[in-house]
């Protein structure tokens, strides 16, 4: 378990022989149903756990490869957690009330908060991986949590893009995107008071929204009480619609970029939600093949205009 240093794309890459351990859809058996090893019987709605199979520790063994100043190594030092959503095994989070999601969301910056705190977390990562098309392991409705040592290279790019229009623009990037969205509006798929959610300009993923906050905050923690009740709205709604459109447990990947935790100032960041959902039709898959994954470009097989009108038109319920 270490850390190996890429020279060319100038980033780490975490080597963790524990992850291949981990079990693979047990029958009769759920480690995160109540009463199990890890999980209390009774007395929890949503529960953070540590994960069994961590590919990052707090006390991590020393590197088994030598590091030199070509191919470095370092430690994998860092937290992996596991977000239990519901004692009910066959649920999903889109099945959950808006208060319990409430209390999910709770529990996540309850998390960053604290693994932030840590000297060496600089960020932390809330993620969901939903459905067995997606490599999920156990059913159990579940995200995880992982604490970095090092800013990950997408929200890298994300900070470097956005401080560079702040400087040169003296405003939010983010803020200047939902600007954009709302005057265009034909691919907003759906708002409150405090949240919006839209299949981007520039949308990767032909079902994969985004929801930003409305008021310029830079984490979770930065949400008001009132804006924490209006962000497990929206997640609720949004969920529903992935289920609705296709009649089916829509899966998807669901991360949460917000600033590092590594005691510098982000006033130029912006927290949001990105989905990657791999369907693109129904029983149609979306893969990111050679020219999305060897060349870095991303081909968008519709417009993203047709497909935020599909979500728009379906149903929340």
């Amino acid at each position: 378990m270490e850390l190996r240093w890429d020279p060319i794309l100038r980033e780490w890459i975490i080597v963790s022989d524990e992850r291949g351990k981990r079990p693979l859809l047990p029958e009769n058996f759920c480690p995160f149903c109540p009463g199990s090893e890890e999980v209390p019987s009774s007395g929890w709605d949503v529960l953070s756990i540590p994960n069994k199979f961590p590919s990052l520790r707090p006390d991590p063994p020393e590197p088994r490869i030598k590091s030199d100043r070509f191919y470095r190594c370092s430690l994998s030092r860092g937290v992996c957690e596991v977000v239990i959503y519901t004692p009910e095994h066959n649920a999903t989070l889109a099945d959950l009330s808006v208060k319990n999601i409430r209390a999910v969301i709770d529990l996540w910056a309850e998390r960053f908060s604290d693994l932030g705190k840590r000297d060496y977390v600089k960020y932390v990562f809330i993620f969901e991986n939903k459905g067995r098309v997606i490599g999920v392991t156990l059913d159990h409705p579940h995200g995880q949590i992982y604490a970095f040592p090092f800013i990950p290279p997408i929200v890298k790019r994300e900070i470097e893009s956005s401080k560079r229009y702040w400087k040169r623009n003296g405003k939010c990037l983010f803020c200047a995107v939902i600007e954009r969205e709302k005057r265009d509006a034909v691919r907003i798929v759906c708002e409150n008071d405090d949240f919006i959610c839209f299949l981007p300009f520039f949308a990767r993923w032909p079902y994969g929204v985004h929801i930003y906050p409305k008021r310029h905050v830079g984490a979770i923690t930065d949400l008001s009480s009132d804006e924490r009740d209006s962000f497990a709205s929206i997640l609720k709604r949004v969920l529903r619609k992935f289920d609705n459109i296709f009649n089916m447990s829509f899966p998807y990947m669901m991360v949460l970029h917000q600033k590092p935790t590594d005691n510098k100032q982000y006033p130029f960041y912006h927290f949001h939600v990105e989905f990657y959902p791999p369907y693109r039709e129904k029983n149609k898959i979306k893969y990111f093949a050679s020219v999305e994954t060897g060349a870095g470009t991303v081909t968008f097989d519709y417009t993203p205009e047709e497909k935020a009108k599909e979500l728009r038109e379906s149903p929340e319920t």
